[in-house]
C-alpha cells in the first residue's frame, strides 16, 4: 500500500482518499511517505485544528473551511491528512465542496497534496472524479508479527516461534493492529501466556460487531451428516486444496460450493462441516444485513466483508439463505434506485475473480428467486441438490440423533423407524426424536419405538404441507444441479435411459 501512495504522490494526485479505521497505522505509513518524498506533513482535526506533525506546532481551525484556508497558506511540497472529513461532506455544502475543488487545482501545481482520512467513503458526486480512493489493507502476517513481538516483550514473555507463532498469528489475522495489540495483552492478563483460543475469542467479538460477519465457533464435522456421500465425497476431495502442495502442482483455489435443496436436509449442516473438512475458520454473511438506508453504505457494508475475509483467509464463507439477499437484483432499479444491482455485481466480480483462498459456500431452499447470473459455471466450483433422504439416510439419521441424545440405537428398531418416516427432512427426525423424549419423560419412562411411532403419527411431514414447491424444486433439479446422494444419481440415470 506504501508504494501505491507513493506511486500517486509522485505522479501529482493532488486528492487521496484512504479508507481506514486504523488512523494511527495509516498516519505512520503517511509520515514514512512525507520522509521519501522530503515533504512537510500536516494533519487536521476538529479537536486539534492544524498540526505540524514534524514540530507539533498547531494552529486552531475548528471549522473545516478554517482548515482548508489555512491550508491554502502552506508552503509547496506539503502533504495535509483531513481527519474524519467524511462526516462534513455527508451533507450537501456547496462552499466546502468548492473550497476543496479550488485547493485541488492548485495543489496540483505546488506539489501540495490532500488526503482525506475516514472510516467509509463519502464523496459528494462533484468530487468523485477528484480524488483516487484507496481502501487501506488489513495488517499482513509481518505486520501483526511485530505486533506480537512488541506485547510479548513488554508482556515479559518469550518471544513466540515455530508452530505456536503461526497459531497466534493466524488467530489474529482478521484483526486491525490495535485490536491485535488488546488480544495478545488480554491472553497474557487472562491465562499468563499467548494463548491462541483467547486470540481467536476475541477475533469472533471484533468480527461481530458490525453486525455482518460472525465467526462461528467448532463447526460441525461430516460424520454428524447422515447421508448425502457424493456431496461428502466432493469436500474430501478437496480438503487439502488450499495448501502449497495444490498450488506447485498447478491447481488454482477451490471458489465455493452452492447446495439447493428442501428445508431441513442438512444444507446448513454442511456448510458447517465445510470448514471442518478443510480445517479453516468459518465466518457467517448474513447477506439481507449488507443493506443499508444511507446512499452508498450498502456497498461500503460488501467492500468491508470482502475486506475481512481475504485479511482472515484461508477461510469458508457461509452464506445461508442466499436468496433472501440477492432476489431483488433484477427489480433494483425500481425497487432502491439500483443499489441491489449494484451490491450483487461487486459480489459477483468478486466471486469471479478472488484469487485470496476465502471458500464460499452457499445455501438456498427456493432455487428460482435466485438471479441466473449466479448459477453458472465459474462463480461456484459446483452445483449441488439436496433432495429428501432415502430409506438407508433415514436410518442413518435416526441413528445420529438418538445417540446424540444419549440414547443407544441399536435398541430402536431403526428400519422401522426408517421405513415409518418417508417423506420426513432430517430436522423433522431430529424433531421427532425430541418429542418422544417429551413424552416418555413426562411418563418417567425411557423412549421405545412405540413413543416414537406416537409421535410419528401427529406430525404432518412438509414434503405433505408443501407438496407442490418440493415438487417443483425437485423437478427444477433434474439436469441442472449435481444430486448429493448416490442413490438420487442412480434413480436419476435410470430416468433418463428409461426416457431415451
Amino acid at each position: 500500500m506504501r508504494n501505491q501512495i507513493l506511486n500517486y504522490l509522485c505522479a501529482g494526485y493532488p486528492g487521496l482518499y484512504l479508507v481506514s479505521s486504523e488512523e494511527e497505522r495509516v498516519e505512520a505509513e503517511l509520515k514514512a511517505i512525507a520522509t521519501l518524498l522530503r515533504h512537510k506533513l500536516y494533519a487536521w482535526s476538529v479537536t486539534d485544528g492544524l498540526v505540524d506533525l514534524a514540530d507539533g506546532n498547531t494552529r486552531e481551525a475548528p471549522e473545516p473551511l478554517e482548515a482548508l484556508a489555512l491550508v491554502a497558506e502552506l508552503p509547496e511540497n506539503t502533504l495535509v491528512v483531513l481527519r474524519d472529513f467524511h462526516q462534513f461532506l455527508d451533507e450537501p455544502n456547496p462552499g466546502l465542496t468548492r473550497a476543496l475543488k479550488d485547493l485541488l487545482r492548485v495543489g496540483k501545481t505546488k506539489g501540495k497534496a490532500l488526503i482525506l482520512l475516514g472510516c467509509r467513503l463519502v464523496l459528494p458526486p462533484e468530487l468523485e472524479r477528484l480524488f483516487v480512493v484507496l481502501h487501506f489493507t488489513l495488517p499482513d502476517k509481518e505486520t501483526l508479527g511485530t505486533v506480537l513481538d512488541n506485547v510479548a516483550a513488554s508482556g515479559k514473555q518469550a518471544a513466540p516461534e515455530g508452530e505456536q507463532r503461526d497459531l497466534l498469528l493466524d488467530s489474529a489475522t482478521g484483526l486491525t493492529c490495535l485490536e491485535a495489540e488488546n488480544a495478545f495483552a488480554l491472553s497474557i492478563a487472562e491465562s499468563k501466556t499467548l494463548t491462541s483460543q483467547i486470540i481467536a475469542r476475541e477475533k469472533a467479538n471484533a468480527v461481530k460487531k458490525n453486525g455482518l460477519l460472525e465467526v462461528c465457533p467448532a463447526a460441525a464435522s461430516l460424520d454428524d451428516i447422515g447421508g448425502l456421500e457424493l456431496l461428502k465425497g466432493w469436500l474430501l476431495q478437496r480438503k487439502d486444496a488450499f495448501g502449497a502442495e495444490a498450488r506447485r502442482y498447478g491447481l488454482p483455489n477451490p471458489k465455493g460450493l452452492l447446495i439447493v435443496g428442501i428445508p431441513g436436509t442438512g444444507k446448513s449442516l454442511t456448510a458447517k462441516a465445510t470448514a471442518s473438512v478443510f480445517n479453516r475458520p468459518l465466518l457467517r454473511l448474513d447477506a439481507g444485513r449488507l443493506f443499508a438506508g444511507l446512499v452508498g453504505q450498502s456497498e461500503g457494508n460488501l467492500r468491508s466483508v470482502i475486506a475481512t475475509v481475504e485479511a482472515i483467509a484461508p477461510c469458508v464463507l457461509w452464506i445461508d439463505e442466499i436468496e433472501k439477499g440477492f432476489s431483488g437484483a433484477r427489480s433494483s432499479g425500481v425497487a432502491d434506485g439500483g443499489t441491489a444491482s449494484r451490491v450483487f455485481g461487486t459480489f459477483l466480480s468478486w466471486m469471479q475473480e478472488k484469487t485470496a483462498p476465502v471458500f464460499v459456500v452457499a445455501t438456498a431452499n427456493d432455487v428460482t428467486q435466485l438471479p441466473p447470473e449466479l448459477l453458472r459455471k465459474g462463480r461456484f466450483d459446483e452445483l449441488f441438490f439436496i433432495d429428501l433422504p432415502n430409506e438407508e439416510e433415514r436410518q442413518a439419521i435416526w441413528r445420529l440423533q438418538i445417540a446424540k441424545h444419549g440414547r443407544t440405537p441399536d435398541k430402536f428398531d431403526l428400519v422401522a423407524l426408517s421405513r415409518a418416516t418417508e417423506g420426513f427432512t432430517g430436522s423433522e427426525i431430529e424433531q421427532l426424536v425430541i418429542d418422544a423424549l417429551y413424552d416418555a419423560f413426562s411418563r418417567r419412562e425411557e423412549p421405545t419405538d412405540l413413543s416414537a411411532m406416537l409421535v410419528l403419527n401427529q406430525t404432518v411431514p412438509l414434503s405433505k404441507l408443501m407438496g407442490e414447491q418440493v415438487a417443483a424444486l425437485r423437478n427444477w433439479a433434474k439436469g441442472r444441479a449435481r444430486p448429493a446422494t448416490k442413490a438420487a444419481q442412480e434413480a436419476s440415470g435410470r430416468r433418463i435411459v428409461a426416457s431415451a
